[in-house]
């Protein structure tokens, strides 16, 4: 598993190109190889990049979906729309589809931002936006997710 560490600021080309920071070149260098899966995010208007490897193993667990069941099929065909296999070229760069783009709202200025095991693709306003938005409420989110299970051990 690939525990991605950043938040960068870079920009996109006229094509949909963003050169990948080196940082985070330097982190993927064991899966560069591999390729990426680029999808829509479900929460928030940005996209989601996955090392090959992650994505496979979170194809696995929804793999495991019972497809007789409505919601599933639903979750299923919702939650993988959009998504492309991309790679990062010679020259260090990653093209986003022209649909995905779209989606995610990108102009010229992004941020790549890690989030455990992948990269978050922002527009950097809605990124800014985004950050602002949950700034206030953070330490109570802080609190819910993390503070209230006397049974997450952090061993």
């Amino acid at each position: 598993m690939v525990n991605l560490i950043g938040t960068y600021e870079c920009k996109a080309d006229a094509k949909g190109r963003l050169m990948m920071p080196v940082a985070f070149k330097k982190q993927l260098s064991p899966v560069l190889q591999d390729g990426f899966v680029l999808k829509r995010a479900v929460f928030q208007p940005c996209l989601e990049l996955y090392p090959m490897a992650e994505w496979n193993l979170l194809m696995q667990k929804i793999n495991k979906l019972n497809r007789f069941k409505k919601k599933n099929n639903d979750f299923i065909r919702r939650f993988t729309a959009g998504v492309k296999v991309v790679e990062i070229d010679a020259a260090g760069r990653l093209l986003i589809p022209k649909d995905l783009v779209s989606f995610a709202g990108i102009t010229k200025d992004l941020v790549l931002s890690s989030a455990v095991n992948i990269i978050e693709v922002w527009d950097k306003d809605k990124y800014e936006k985004e950050i602002e938005d949950v700034a206030g409420d953070f330490a109570d989110l802080a609190e819910e997710v993390m503070g209230l299970d006397d049974e997450l051990s952090f061993d």
